[in-house]
């Protein structure tokens, strides 16, 4: 029972930390993702054709996307150590993710500045399903594993 619990305490921890930055007005949130792209675009814009602004939608959007494969990895594995059999908790796993993500830009339409974009729950779902989509490979290499190591005794 400790464990299940303290397996849903990390997805609920990732959640708070997506809110909370979310949760932050446009101005702060685009200081501070400008001021991390400037320090990349310095070091790389001598050997890298890039546009600050083009390097500065990458970045966030890529953020979007990891934030969400963490969220689907953290979601299975509290469902998987739930009991759940795999299949339905990649399933469930996926639900969760798509649903925090949509409640998140619902979320920031009443933040200033912010809006809500069903492109970014796209983006949000894609991080979630590829997480997943790892997930399940491990799952499967894990099983082969344990399958050969039963067998070749």
């Amino acid at each position: 029972m400790k464990k299940q619990l303290l397996a849903w305490l990390w997805p609920v921890l990732w959640m708070v930390l997506i809110f909370t930055l979310s949760h932050q007005p446009a101005g702060v949130s685009g200081g501070i993702s400008s001021e991390i792209v400037r320090q990349v675009f310095s070091a790389i814009a001598s050997f890298v054709p890039i546009e600050f602004d083009t390097l500065h939608t990458l970045f966030r959007k890529s953020a979007h996307f990891f934030a969400y494969l963490v969220l689907g990895l953290l979601f299975a594995g509290a469902l998987g150590k739930s009991g759940m059999g795999l299949q339905r908790a990649l399933f469930v796993a996926f639900a969760l993710s798509a649903l925090y993500a949509a409640s998140d830009e619902f979320h920031q339409l009443f933040i200033p500045g912010r809006s809500g974009e069903f492109r970014d729950v796209l983006i949000d779902s894609a991080g979630a399903a590829t997480g997943l989509f790892f997930y399940r490979l491990i799952a499967a290499f894990k099983w082969q594993h344990d399958k050969k190591a039963e067998t070749s005794w």
